[in-house]
């Protein structure tokens, strides 16, 4: 049985950058590092973006270059699926029935994308976008396809829909709620969206859910909505969100509910397990203290050292602001904190002008902003989040009024 003073369950970027930082730290101790997938652990954002179109290489994406891995002395364990945790003997089993034990254990091993439910939902062509395997299956099929149905108006699903119409594609893009990015944003970003891409020839269905995948001989054909009307469709890409992958450890008797629940250190309620990244729920201080599970690179990467740093012995609470971003055409939408429980918004700027922000506020301060093409509003909003000041609403919707000059 191989054995490791360290074992990551998890080769994205939360358990990459794990091991990363472990040996940054000065961690001396063996390092294992175990991922579902056969590839080098790489960056995901771009399978919806620069890699589904062709702009960016494979080669690319990688975390680091296969000789890093082996020159730092951590040993990658690739195409192995963990299907059960004994935290009693404290190893891990695998899909195929072998086990490996640890010393210490880092879960990170992100979410497995919903898929639908419907009649059709398991038919050939209709796809999800997570891996370099699921994008890969994707490409070989659009030298044959027309006309694509995206599922979902997440940023997935959005990122996906540009991303087919940049390759000359009819689009149909279908969201069960009444705006996109319901969930995320606010009702001004959502509808700025929504234009931009019907600009682009989307065509935007809102309200509109999935009663079934048409098929013939076991491929899908087409969409069937609710009220009846049928879409024809080449490929079907479903965009419907993720779920935590921690079946195994909430049956080892991690405490759980959406997604592991973990504390300030990213430790679980297993001994010697920690938990890192999408899967992870812990309570945010930018969220007012809820406990929430954040699917997002940065949060990936700021778990992963908190928990580096409780294994190598210098603990330091998770405390980062979270930030996410999403490319679309020519747009740049980046956000930074949570607008969890806010009071009230601010438009900063003209959408008309396709560079503007969305300000959210508590109790007068500014909890959170969603900025297009508006990057020095990103940055030094950031700043504005963090001081917790109280700003003249006036001002801050003044877009010649620096937001520096109000901290």
């Amino acid at each position: 049985m191989r054995q490791f003073d360290v074992t990551i369950v998890g080769a994205g970027h939360g358990g990459a950058q794990t091991a990363i930082q472990l040996r940054q730290l000065g961690f001396a101790g063996s390092i294992g590092l175990i991922g579902a997938e056969p590839e080098l652990p790489y960056e995901r954002p771009p399978l919806s973006k620069d890699y589904l179109t062709g702009e960016k290489a494979f080669e690319r994406m990688l975390i680091r270059p296969g000789a890093f891995w082996a020159e730092r002395g951590v040993t990658l364990v690739p195409g192995t699926r963990v299907t059960a945790v004994d935290p009693a003997a404290k190893t891990v089993e695998t899909e195929a029935g072998d086990r490996i034990g640890y010393g210490t254990l880092v879960w990170a091993t992100g979410g497995v994308p919903r898929r639908l439910g419907c009649e059709g939902g398991d038919l050939a062509g209709v796809h999800v976008v997570r891996c370099k395997a699921e994008v890969d299956a994707i490409l070989a099929e659009l030298p044959r396809t027309r006309r694509v149905a995206v599922v979902g108006g997440g940023y997935i699903g959005l990122e996906t829909a540009a991303a087919m119409r940049k390759l000359g594609k009819e689009v149909v893009l279908i969201e069960a709620l009444d705006r996109v990015l319901a969930r995320v944003a606010g009702k001004a970003i959502s509808r700025f969206l929504e234009a931009e891409h019907r600009a682009h020839g989307i065509d935007l269905r809102l309200g509109a859910a999935v009663a079934r995948i048409e098929g013939r001989q076991a491929r899908a054909t087409g969409v069937t909505l609710q009220d009846g009307e049928a879409i024809p469709a080449d490929l079907v890409i479903v965009g419907i969100g993720i779920d935590a992958a921690v079946a195994p450890l909430i049956a080892a008797g991690a405490a759980g509910a959406n997604g592991v629940d973990v504390d300030g250190f990213c430790r679980t309620s297993l001994g010697d397990v920690y938990a890192v990244g999408d899967c992870a729920a812990h309570e945010n201080r930018w969220a007012g203290g809820l406990r929430v599970r954040l699917e997002s690179v940065q949060n990936a990467h700021d778990m992963a050292a908190a928990a580096a740093k409780a294994i190598a012995g210098t603990p330091e609470p998770y405390a980062a602001m979270p930030w996410f971003w999403s490319n679309q055409y020519d747009l740049k939408l980046q956000s930074v904190g949570l607008s969890v429980g806010h009071e009230a918004t601010i438009v900063r700027g003209d959408p008309a002008a396709r560079s503007f922000s969305i300000l959210y506020l508590l109790e007068g301060r500014v909890i959170a902003l969603d900025c297009v093409n508006a990057t020095s509003d990103y940055v030094e909003g950031r700043k504005l989040i963090e001081s917790g000041a109280v700003a003249d609403p006036a001002a801050l919707a003044d877009a010649d009024v620096p937001l520096k000059a109000l901290d």
